[in-house]
C-alpha cells in the first residue's frame, strides 16, 4: 500500500525539484530522475510495468468527488487510482501545483521515476536491434513523433547522437505519448560509437538513385534521420550502407523530418510482413 505525505510550502525540495525539470529540459541528466505529467503518460507508463517510486497528486484530484466540481468526478477517481500505484504518494494544493506544472491545461498528476540506466553514451547502445539513429534532430516535437513512429514499427532502439533534443525532456514525452516506455533509448553518443549497432546504417538523400519503395533494404537495420536544416552529417552519412530516396512526385524539396521517418520505418515493416 502507498505512504502518502501532504507538501503545502513552494520551498520544500520536492517542489523546487519538480521547478527545475519544468524549467530545464534537460534537467532529468543532472538529477537523475525523469518527471512525467499526465494522466495518459502515466498509465502508459504503468502498462509497460515500469516501476513508480513516487507519485504526485493535486489535493482536488486526490480528494475525488469531494474535492473536484461536479462532472469531473470520474477523473478525480481515475488519477488518484493511478497515484495509489505508486509506492509513496505527495498531495499538494492545486495552487501550488501551477508552481511547477509545465502544462497549460494542468492534468494533477505526475510520475516522478528513476533515469533509466545505461542510457547515455555509446556504451548503452545494443547491438543487433532495429534502430532509428537522430542526428541532432532538434526539435522536440519530431522527436517525440519519430519515437511514436519507431514503437508502432516495431523497432527497438532509438539512438541520439549529441546536439539532438533530450529524449527524456518533458515536450518530448509529450509528444512521444508513452513510446518511450517501449524503446531502448540512449543519447548523447557521437558517429564512432554508431559502430556498436552491428546492423547496416540507411539514410534518406535526394544525391541517389536509389528509391525507397524498390530499394534493397536490409533486415535489421537502423534508419538514421538527419537535422531539419542541414540533414545528416558527412560522419554519419559514411558510416551508411545504404543510401535511399522517398519519391515525391508532387514536387516539393523534402519532407520534415518525422513524415520521412514514419515512411521509411513503414516501408521496413511492409518489407518484413508476410505476403
Amino acid at each position: 500500500m502507498s505512504t502518502t505525505q501532504l507538501i503545502t510550502s513552494r520551498d520544500n525540495p520536492l517542489v523546487q525539484r519538480l521547478r527545475k525539470h519544468a524549467q530545464d529540459p534537460s534537467a532529468y541528466r543532472k538529477l537523475g530522475e525523469v518527471w512525467l505529467e499526465g494522466d495518459h503518460l502515466c498509465s502508459a507508463c504503468l502498462a509497460r510495468g515500469v516501476p513508480v517510486a513516487l507519485a504526485v497528486i493535486a489535493d482536488t484530484a486526490w480528494l475525488g468527488e469531494h474535492g473536484m466540481a461536479a462532472g469531473h468526478d470520474e477523473l478525480a477517481r481515475k488519477l488518484s487510482e493511478l497515484a495509489r500505484r505508486a509506492d509513496k504518494v505527495v498531495v499538494v494544493p492545486q495552487a501550488l501545483w501551477k508552481v511547477f506544472s509545465g502544462l497549460e491545461s494542468h492534468a494533477h498528476l505526475g510520475f516522478l521515476l528513476s533515469r533509466p540506466e545505461g542510457d547515455e553514451a555509446g556504451s548503452g547502445i545494443r547491438s543487433g536491434l532495429r534502430s532509428v539513429v537522430l542526428d541532432r534532430v532538434q526539435d522536440a516535437g519530431n522527436v517525440g513523433s519519430i519515437l511514436r513512429s519507431a514503437s508502432a514499427m516495431g523497432f527497438e532502439q532509438v539512438v541520439a547522437l549529441k546536439g539532438t533534443a533530450a529524449l527524456w525532456s518533458p515536450k518530448v514525452l509529450r509528444a512521444g505519448m508513452g513510446a518511450h516506455f517501449a524503446l531502448h533509448l540512449v543519447e548523447q553518443v557521437v558517429a564512432d560509437d554508431l559502430a556498436a549497432l552491428a546492423v547496416p546504417m540507411v539514410a534518406t538523400s535526394s544525391h541517389t538513385d536509389q528509391l525507397l519503395p524498390t530499394a534493397p533494404l536490409p533486415d535489421p537495420c537502423a534508419w538514421v534521420m538527419g537535422h531539419e536544416g542541414q540533414g545528416v552529417a558527412e560522419a554519419v552519412m559514411a558510416r551508411c550502407a545504404l543510401k535511399v530516396a522517398i519519391p515525391q512526385p508532387g514536387g516539393e524539396e523534402s519532407l520534415n523530418v518525422a513524415a520521412a521517418a514514419a515512411v521509411c520505418l513503414y516501408e521496413s515493416l511492409r518489407r518484413r510482413q508476410p505476403a
